[in-house]
C-alpha cells in the first residue's frame, strides 16, 4: 500500500486495489472514527454520489476502509468550494471542516467530492425540498428496520463410541464494541447487533480434526465483525464476497498446516454458518453439516391456517448428497449408501478449491432454523428433526430444542459427533 498521508489524527493509506484505509490515531480518535461512520452510512442512505463509500470498519483498530473519490485538489476558486460543501448539505450533513484540503477531483465522471467527516455534522432537519415545508431528516441509524427477537440453544456430545470431540459450534453477537461469545442458550435481539452462528466438523484423525474445527472457528471471529458498520444494502449485497473471502482464508490456514505439518496432513473441515442481520439471514456452506427452514406456509385444505415445513437449504457435497438432489435417491436409499460421508467439497483436506454455497433469505416471526453436523444426521430421519423441534415428546419437554436433537441423536446412533444450534425468532 502507498502511505498518503500521516499526521498526528490519522493515517492514510491506498491500497493497490484503489481503496482507501484510514486508521485514526491522536486525541479523541475514538469519538471522530465513530462520527465518519456514522456519516457516511447516513450519506449513502440518502445515495449522495460524491463522498467515499464505506466498505468495512474496526472499532477495535480504529480502521475504516472506503472507496477512492479520485485526488486532492491543488486549486479552486472559494465561490466553487462554497458551492461543493452547500451542496452537501441538502443531503442532510453540514462538513465543519469545509475548506479546500476536503475536496478531490474523480476523474472517471468530471466530479468534485467530499472527503473525511471526523468533524461534520448530521443536520437534525434536511433542507427545504421546494414544496414549502421542510421535510424531518430520515434516521441515523440504518439498523433499525425490522429486527427479530431471537432465542438459541446449542450443544455438543462427542458420541457413544468416541473419546474426542472434533465438532465445534459457535454463537455469537457482533456489535460496535466488537465480539460477544454467546452462551449455550439465551434470546437476543437484532435491532443493535449481528448475530452469528455456525457449526463446524473437524477431519484428519488424531488431534487435527479438532484443531481444524478450532481453526474455521477462530477465523469466523477474526474476519466477519468488520463488516459490522456497512450499512443494509451494501451489506446484503456484499454477503457472498465477503463469506466466500472467509471461507477462502480457511480453506489457506488448513492447506498451509497440512503441508508443513506431518500431523495435520489431510486436515479438513466442514462448515455451515448462518449470520443474522435484522430480518436477514446470510448463509455459507461446505461439506455436510447442515442447514433447515422451519418456514411457515398455508395449508391448501384450510388457507386461512398456517404450519411450518422444514426445508434443508444446504446441498450435501457427497456424491450421495448429488444422487439425492437429482432425484436418483430417496432419503432412505441414501441414508444407507455406502459412500454417504464421501465428501466432495471440505476446507483443506487437500481439496485444491473451497468453493461454498451461499445465499440470502428473511426470518419472519416464529420461523426456526437447525445447523447441524453429520452426527444428528445419521442418527435422525428428517421427519424426526421436524418432530423434536417442533412437537416434541412431553417427557422431553424439559430439555431446549438443540438438547432434544443431540441426546437424540446419539442415543439412536451415537457413531460420530452430535452438535445442533437451534434458532428460533
Amino acid at each position: 500500500m502507498i502511505e498518503a498521508k500521516n499526521t498526528q489524527r490519522a493515517i492514510v493509506r491506498i491500497g493497490y486495489d484503489g481503496r482507501v484505509h484510514k486508521i485514526f490515531q491522536g486525541p479523541n480518535a475514538q469519538e471522530r472514527f465513530d462520527n465518519e461512520c456514522r456519516v457516511l452510512i447516513y450519506l449513502e442512505n440518502r445515495k449522495c454520489s460524491f463522498v467515499p463509500r464505506l466498505l468495512s470498519a474496526n472499532r477495535a483498530t480504529l480502521e475504516m476502509v472506503t472507496s477512492n473519490c479520485g485526488a486532492r485538489v491543488e486549486r479552486l476558486g472559494d465561490d466553487k468550494i462554497k458551492s461543493i460543501f452547500a451542496e452537501l448539505q441538502e443531503y442532510g450533513v453540514r462538513h465543519d471542516d469545509a475548506f479546500l484540503r476536503n475536496i478531490t477531483y474523480r476523474a472517471s465522471d468530471g466530479r468534485f467530492c467530499v472527503i473525511d467527516f471526523e468533524f461534520s455534522t448530521i443536520l437534525s432537519e434536511q433542507p427545504n425540498d421546494g414544496s414549502g415545508s421542510i421535510a424531518p431528516a430520515e434516521t441515523t441509524d440504518p439498523y433499525n428496520k425490522n429486527p427479530i427477537a431471537v432465542r438459541w440453544s446449542a450443544m455438543t456430545h462427542s458420541g457413544s463410541f468416541r473419546s474426542n470431540n472434533e465438532d465445534r459450534f459457535l454463537a455469537m453477537l457482533i456489535d460496535q464494541r466488537g465480539v460477544r461469545y454467546l452462551g449455550k442458550d439465551g434470546q437476543s435481539n437484532t435491532r443493535d447487533a449481528d448475530m452469528l452462528f455456525a457449526v463446524a466438523d473437524g477431519m484428519g484423525g488424531e488431534r487435527s480434526g479438532e484443531l481444524a474445527g478450532k481453526i474455521a472457528i477462530d477465523n469466523i471471529t477474526k474476519i466477519l465483525p468488520r463488516a459490522y458498520l456497512m450499512n443494509d444494502q451494501h451489506l446484503v449485497e456484499s454477503a457472498p464476497q465477503i463469506l466466500q473471502g472467509l471461507f477462502a482464508a480457511i480453506h489457506k490456514e488448513l492447506v498451509t498446516l497440512g503441508q508443513w505439518d506431518p500431523m495435520c496432513t489431510n486436515m479438513g473441515a466442514t462448515l455451515t454458518l448462518a449470520w443474522l442481520h435484522r430480518s436477514t439471514v446470510m448463509f455459507a456452506h461446505i461439506g455436510d453439516t447442515r442447514l433447515y427452514h422451519f418456514r411457515m406456509q398455508s395449508d391448501s385444505r384450510t388457507p386461512s391456517q398456517s404450519k411450518l415445513t422444514m426445508s434443508q437449504l444446504t446441498e450435501d457435497h457427497t456424491y450421495v448428497g448429488w444422487l439425492r438432489r437429482t432425484g436418483k435417491l430417496n432419503e432412505r436409499e441414501a441414508r444407507f449408501h455406502p459412500r454417504k460421508n464421501v465428501l466432495s467439497k471440505a476446507l483443506g483436506a487437500s481439496n485444491q478449491f473451497a468453493e461454498p454455497q451461499c445465499g440470502t433469505f428473511e426470518l419472519k416471526q416464529n420461523e426456526k432454523l437447525v445447523l447441524c453436523t453429520d452426527g444428528i444426521t445419521d442418527g435422525l430421519w428428517d421427519r424426526a428433526v421436524s418432530d423434536l423441534v417442533l412437537e416434541p415428546e412431553s417427557s422431553m419437554l424439559d430439555l431446549t430444542p438443540a438438547q432434544r436433537l443431540v441426546l437424540t441423536a446419539v442415543a439412536e446412533s451415537g457413531k460420530d459427533n452430535a452438535t445442533a444450534i437451534v434458532i428460533e425468532a
